[in-house]
């Protein structure tokens, strides 16, 4: 067998090709699919993980254009006392990764990695081989870690806030270089100590795929402007001058720190209906009168006590907005409304969303019918 025939295509065409870094202005990915979503409700007809309806609504964003398909990572669950809650319902992120990857034929399709719970070059190679199952369109999701008690599993300490951050550090450079260079290298850190690393084949994006980061607190936007392509924001204020100013602040931070260009996404939840009213009425179905909030005041102690992301004082105002959608920024209302307010976000130098739905495939494909042909007039999307 000729030689060429085991050789895997590689090239940074490939990667400009990935649909993260496409024409549209706004680009729009789905979050959640390998467990139970974003909402935290008890409503009977709340999502459900499962491959077969995972894979259905993946191919229905997939189909309508979306950039991103993107899954959490999660080991168990978070509720203390109760390790039967249905947050411990999760499919492992590389393994649905790789099968969504082979059923799929647009979306970029990501991996979410806690740091502490795998190697670099474990997580380098499962990537670069979903890189080249899905030709070119694999991306990483990078967590620092947040949880002591997911971690415990695997026999290791969850490390104080800046530790997290500096072994993220050094997990990601090992990725990266495992990823990008030509020959074996060694790496020697405080966290890490690597010897004679080198795989094949590697990813089909050169130098490597996009890695999405959501860190909020000081140390975590600055991980996020070193090292990632994607970066997320929460919003503190639905004011359109406080959002263009939390958007353009991590801009800024990788621009003049690090000398990078970052798109900046927020995750947020849609609520579509007939009309305003309605939309409105079913989130205060599912949200105020069925909240799991058990699992919301889980969630977010256990955020204040690892010191991740936004200040206490915030996490507790937005126990509802956790409840309604893991806090993200609320898309309620007619198709109409929903795309007025996607418009709003990208006015205030917003790249893209990741959104999430109560019932995923039905909202997706309601979404696709009504919404995107709005959002093309506004000339956010093609």
């Amino acid at each position: 067998m000729p030689e060429t025939a085991t050789l895997f295509e590689r090239s940074a065409e490939i990667r400009a090709r990935n649909p993260l870094f496409g024409p549209n202005r706004l680009k729009l990915g789905v979050f959640g699919l390998n467990s139970i979503g974003c909402a935290l409700t008890l409503v009977p007809e709340a999502y459900r993980p499962s491959w077969a309806g995972s894979l259905a609504a993946a191919q229905a964003a997939d189909e309508a254009g979306f950039e991103a398909i993107v899954p959490y990572a999660r080991w168990k669950s978070y509720v203390k006392g109760n390790v039967h809650h249905r947050s411990s319902q999760v499919m492992e992120c590389f393994s649905w990764a790789t099968a969504v990857a082979a059923r799929t034929e647009r979306a970029a399709i990501f991996a979410t990695c806690h740091v502490p719970a795998m190697h670099p070059i474990v997580a380098a190679k499962q990537g670069a081989t979903i890189d080249q199952i899905s030709g070119g369109r694999f991306g990483l999701n990078v967590v620092a870690g947040w949880y002591a008690g997911e971690l415990g599993m695997f026999g290791v300490d969850l490390l104080d806030h800046a530790d997290r951050y500096a072994q993220a550090a050094e997990w990601t450079e090992i990725l990266r270089r495992a990823w990008s260079e030509e020959e074996e290298f060694d790496f020697e850190g405080r966290f890490y100590d690597v010897r004679g690393a080198y795989f094949e084949p590697r990813p089909a994006q050169a130098p490597a795929p996009p890695i999405m980061n959501a860190g909020g607190s000081e140390r975590g936007r600055e991980f996020a402007a070193r090292f990632s392509d994607l970066a997320f924001v929460m919003f503190e204020s639905s004011e359109p001058e406080a959002m263009a100013a939390s958007i353009e602040s991590a801009r800024a931070l990788a621009r003049e720190r690090h000398g990078r260009e970052l798109q900046i996404w927020t995750p947020a939840y849609v609520v579509q209906a007939d009309s305003d009213e309605a939309a409105a009425a079913y989130v205060a179905h599912y949200g105020a009168e069925c909240g799991d909030y058990e699992a919301a005041d889980a969630f977010i102690e256990g955020m204040i006590e690892t010191s991740s992301n936004l200040p206490p004082e915030v996490l507790r105002a937005l126990r509802l907005r956790i409840v309604e959608g893991g806090g993200g920024y609320p898309l309620v209302g007619t198709a109409e409304t929903i795309a007025a307010r996607m418009e709003e976000l990208s006015r205030c130098g917003l790249d893209g969303l990741l959104l999430s739905w109560i019932e995923y495939e039905p909202g997706i494909r309601r979404f696709a019918r009504e919404v995107s042909p709005l959002l093309a007039e506004r000339g956010l999307r093609r």
